[in-house]
């Protein structure tokens, strides 16, 4: 059986008052009594139910996901993830908010977290592409004891924060892997899109890319990543001119999560029957468009996954607990036509 507040009062030769002083932080506790209550902590391996306790208290965790005001199905899919959390959680005394922003614009991204008050909120998972307002408004963060998690898309030199995501590096050498297999010793060039190549994720990506066509497959060459920035006439007008100007193209990369868009535009400029497509994320577009093979391969990350995972570790951050890394690590997962 589990110790109880007794067996750890027992083990430290303190009273259950000291014990629950000691417990709650709360004063009037010698630094002896302290001592001996956390030597036992140690030597019993006494674990509190944090869950009965929060109830007791009526303790609400509140956190909140910063996410891109602007978007298409794959953040539909996490907003509909989130909702789900939400009404999953609600018993449990945790509270969801989520923000829209123009996650491109850093500065508005670095006003908004800012702007969390620590008596309101308890953590924030925050989904933006790599900038140095953001990463150090959320460093300030931690300073002022609101936890954060990255969230699919992380800053540079924030390794000890926590993310939440796949391996981009490895994603993007897979997807790398699979369209130099896929184009079966073609010679030509790789047209690689995504909305920005300033977000970490997408900057990985084309790091593992890269590294995997150079090595592997010399009679490919990767052209300079098309941005899209989620705009559709944008992408509209840089596919055009890109397929204009290189007729041999073989192959075309999607990095970021919206494949919808771009995809589109890439057939109206050439047979997509002719190329070879690699897409990111599962999503109702890609699903059919892989059953009509205009896209051969997708490579995934669940979104419920992803929101759990998040809600986790701010809770496990929030009770000043270590998460539970194996739990948390997400899987990169291949999806063809024949195991959708």
């Amino acid at each position: 059986m589990r110790p109880t507040t007794k067996d750890l009062a027992r083990a430290a030769g303190v009273s259950l008052a000291t014990v629950d002083r000691v417990l709650n932080e709360r004063p009037n506790v010698s630094d002896r009594s302290v001592r001996k209550v956390h030597d036992a902590i140690e030597r019993i391996g006494f674990e509190r139910n944090l869950a009965a306790v929060n109830l007791a208290r009526s303790r609400t965790y509140r956190f909140h996901f910063v996410l891109p005001e602007r978007g298409d199905q794959y953040l539909a899919e996490l907003l509909a993830e989130v909702d789900a959390a939400c009404a999953t959680l609600k018993s449990d005394l945790v509270e969801v908010n989520v923000i829209r922003l123009d996650i491109e614009d850093p500065h508005a991204v670095a006003n908004q977290l800012s702007s969390l008050n620590p008596g309101e909120v308890d953590g924030v998972a925050v989904m933006a592409p790599e900038s140095p307002q953001v990463r150090d408004a959320v460093m300030r963060l931690n300073e002022r004891d609101i936890h954060v998690v990255q969230f699919l898309s992380g800053q540079a030199n924030l390794g000890h924060h926590d993310f939440v995501g796949i391996d981009n590096v490895a994603a993007g050498a897979t997807a790398g892997r699979l369209v130099g297999r896929f184009s079966s010793g073609r010679h030509g060039r790789i047209a690689v899109i995504t909305e920005t190549i300033q977000s970490q994720d997408s900057l990985k990506r084309r790091l593992g890319f890269d590294r995997v066509i150079n090595q592997g497959f010399p009679a490919l060459q990767c052209l300079p990543t098309l941005e899209t920035h989620g705009d559709a006439g944008r992408a509209e007008r840089i596919i055009r001119q890109t397929f204009a100007n290189y007729p041999d193209i073989v192959a075309v990369y999607i990095m970021s999560s919206e494949a919808r868009v771009p995809l589109e535009a890439v057939s109206r400029y050439a047979a997509l029957g002719n190329l070879v497509v690699v897409a990111h994320e599962r999503t109702p577009f890609n699903e059919q468009a892989l059953r009509d093979e205009r896209i051969d391969a997708i490579i995934a990350q669940n979104p419920g996954h992803a929101v759990r995972s998040a809600l986790r570790i701010l809770r496990a951050r929030a009770d000043k607990r270590q998460p539970f890394a194996a739990q948390e690590k997400m899987r990169i997962e291949i999806l063809l036509a024949e195991n959708l």
